[in-house]
Formats: structure tokens, sequence, C-alpha cells
């Protein structure tokens, strides 16, 4: 695993321990990466509330129904809107303080949106809410997913005050 995403999880990995918080995560096309990277470091089991790798129309439906989050009018997946609702359900869902969103288009190509390869968007509800649209402008797949988790990751770190 990228030693920067590792780096920035123990980072936020510490401090939601030291807080006494929660996170959960509902994620796309980091397929993992952001949930692993959580996982990762020692004694995640007191701040890691859980997660799902939204990928799917399914997978959406499955973990997100109920989640009492309203969902945005005509919402599409890789958008700000769809980041936010997935954070904003990891939350109500996993009943965490914090809650991780992300989806994007890791490539080699675009999405069916239209969206190219290497476009994302990550977001993150709790105490305070942030979204940010993450654009590589490459088509390498794994290199997107990385960069997609750690700027998710990331993001949770600022509302943490950490960076």
């Amino acid at each position: 695993m990228d030693p920067d995403l590792l780096a920035v999880a123990a980072r936020v990995g510490q401090a939601l321990k030291d807080r006494g918080e929660t996170v959960g995560v509902a994620e796309g096309s980091c397929g993992g990466l952001v949930s692993a990277a959580l996982l990762a470091v020692p004694g995640a089991s007191a701040y890691y509330a859980g997660g799902a790798v939204i990928y799917t129309l399914a997978a959406s439906r499955a973990f997100l129904a109920g989640s009492g989050v309203e969902v945005p009018p005509g919402m599409r997946g890789a958008s700000e809107p769809f980041a936010t609702f997935l954070a904003r359900s990891a939350v109500a869902k996993l009943e965490a303080t914090w809650g991780i969103g992300e989806g994007g288009a890791a490539g080699p190509t675009g999405n069916r949106y239209g969206d190219p390869a290497g476009h994302a968007w990550v977001a993150v509800a709790g105490p305070a809410e942030a979204t940010r649209n993450v654009l590589t402008g490459n088509d390498d797949r794994l290199a997107n997913m990385t960069a997609f988790a750690i700027a998710a990751i990331g993001l949770l770190a600022e509302q943490l005050e950490l960076s």
C-alpha cells in the first residue's frame, strides 16, 4: 500500500482514537482503499465503524437504502452531491461521528456520465462538512484509486484540523 496513504491514515486514526470518535466509509472508485488504509492502523477497531464499496447501483441501494438522508434530486454518481450523500449516509447507517464518501472514474477510461479518468469527488460529513474535486489528469487506474483515497482521508484530516 502507498506510504503516503498509510501515513495520512495513521494520523487520522490516532486523532480519532484520541478524540473518542468514529468514522464510516462509503467509497466507490477507491475500491476499498480508504477502508483498507484506515484498518491498517493498529487499534482501528476503536474508531472504524464500518464501510462499503458503493461501486454499483445495487450496492448503493443495499447499503444506503433507509439511511434517512435525503437523496438530492437528479443525483448521479461521481458528483459532489453523490459524494456528500455517501458521507452523510455512512454517518447515519453506521452511527459514526464522521463519514467519508467518494465517487469517481479511476480509469483507464472515463465513466458513463462523461467524466474523464482521474476525476473524483470526495466528501466528509459529521461535525463539519467538506467536499473536494480531484482531477489527476491521469488514466492509470491504480494511481487514481490511490490519489482519490489520499484525498478522501486527507479531507477528513483537514476537518480534524490535523493539517
